[in-house]
């Protein structure tokens, strides 16, 4: 059973800190240097500095990225920058904002999550993690004992009851509603009625998660619990959460594409090669008409997703390639991975990077965790760029992965490869905090 806490969240005192735009970002792990950088610029109390905050080159074990974030988490907190709720509440958040022309809305319930054990298949993943990621956000939990951003999880709601008993709270003004600097609003409202979450705790209980962004922090926090359960500390044992609805219309995902530098083989190799595994067409890619081009060929491979794994694949110049497989045609896959489902062997990413990458083109799951010859955008007109500009060689574009596919595989007890999914928005982080210090 899925185990739903009221907390004592923590928030920004905008009459102190300043605007919320100048305070938030998205995860961490989207942020590069420049734009890290640029949080630093916007506010002397933006939570870059708590939750991806500089490293420095005279960085030591006394001072280091971990240790100043701990140290102006409890600056801001004793300067009331910061403010603690005045008792335990769940919080619910909705998020505005464009999507292809339209204005969509998502909204997500923010709760403490009792950790559990995948094992237990109450919580379930559906990415693999890697270890490097896990072992920075475990210094960080230890050092600063809060969770700075929720992870985002989701759940099966086909009659909307979250939905249902949370409308009362929408009829009244959010305790904090702002726009955010890309056009987003956001809205915030506190429930700290002791009926309403008893009811939510209830419905919860019977429901399964699933880990949509966060696996690592998610894993993370597990491991943090161990750690403080043998020192006989009960009190880490939920994190922070954002829980969505499946059936939200709101609920978007987006693809990522894949990049690859240092290609092996020699381009007519490359298209002989694909031209025996899968139907390859060639599309005229003019460069004067390039974006209109893509996005009504990105539409025919959107066309395609229920019935064929499909790509489009640029290798500069102006060739387009359509790469197309029927889904049912996969043995490769299936005596290869027969200890997986149908499911796991026909998602997209699994073909692309066991037909293409690995056997074409050497790039093995060892390789792809290096990230040196595989890297990856959402943007597929940057993508387009990187490949003319010669930072990449090729450019492959997906589908993106569907909800059913996500479910199929993590209640399975399987595992995507990492960037199989890119949920939009971001959540952003800043908006609440959970502190394992206070009662």
């Amino acid at each position: 059973m899925a185990v739903i806490i009221p907390f004592r969240g923590v928030r920004y005192n905008t009459q102190k800190a300043g605007e919320m735009t100048a305070l938030i970002t998205p995860p961490y792990d989207v942020i590069n240097e420049e734009e890290q950088k640029l949080f630093y610029e916007k506010s002397p109390y933006n939570v870059i500095r708590l939750e991806y905050g500089e490293s420095r080159n005279n960085d030591s074990s006394e001072d280091n990225r971990y240790t100043r974030a701990a140290g102006f988490f409890q600056q801001w907190l004793q300067e009331e920058i910061l403010l603690h709720e005045h008792q335990p509440a769940l919080y619910l958040y909705e998020q505005e904002f464009n999507m292809a022309g339209k204005r969509l809305t998502r909204s997500g319930l923010i709760a403490g999550v009792g950790l559990e054990e995948y094992e237990t298949g109450n919580i379930l993943p559906h990415e693999e993690t890697l270890p490097l990621a896990k072992a920075d956000r475990l210094q960080l939990l230890r050092h600063c004992q809060a969770n700075f951003s929720p992870i985002f999880s989701f759940y099966d709601d086909p009659a909307q009851i979250v939905e249902k008993l949370t409308a009362p709270y929408k009829a009244h003004e959010p305790a904090l509603a702002f726009r955010s600097d890309e056009g987003d609003f956001h809205r915030l409202w506190v429930i700290g009625e002791k009926q309403l979450i008893t009811k939510l705790q209830d419905f919860f209980s019977g429901l399964k998660i699933y880990i949509a962004d966060g696996h690592h922090r998610y894993e993370t926090a597990l491991q943090f619990k161990r750690e403080m359960n043998a020192q006989g500390s009960s009190k880490f044992d939920f994190c922070l959460m954002t829980l969505v609805n499946l059936h939200d219309p709101g609920l978007v995902i987006f693809p990522t594409h894949r990049l690859i530098r240092s290609l092996p083989l020699a381009e007519k190799t490359l298209l002989t090669q694909l031209a025996q595994i899968f139907t390859l067409n060639t599309v005229s890619f003019p460069r004067p008409q390039r974006q209109s081009v893509l996005e009504a060929e990105l539409a025919k491979l959107a066309a395609l997703a229920s019935t064929h794994n499909a790509f489009l694949l640029y290798l500069g110049g102006e060739k387009l390639y359509q790469l197309t497989l029927g889904r049912s045609s996969q043995p490769a896959l299936a005596a290869r991975y027969h200890h997986y489902t149908p499911a796991w062997c026909s998602l997209d990413v699994n073909v692309l990077n066991t037909l293409i990458f690995a056997d074409l083109l050497g790039i093995d799951s060892t390789v792809r965790a290096r990230g040196d010859q595989l890297q990856y955008t959402r943007d597929a007109m940057e993508a387009l760029t990187f490949v003319d500009n010669g930072t990449f060689q090729a450019a492959f574009f997906l589908n993106p992965t569907q909800l059913g596919e996500i479910t199929a595989v993590a209640a399975a007890g399987e595992k995507m490869p990492q960037k199989s999914t890119y949920f939009y928005p971001k959540l952003i982080t800043g908006l609440v905090i959970n502190d394992f210090t206070v009662e």
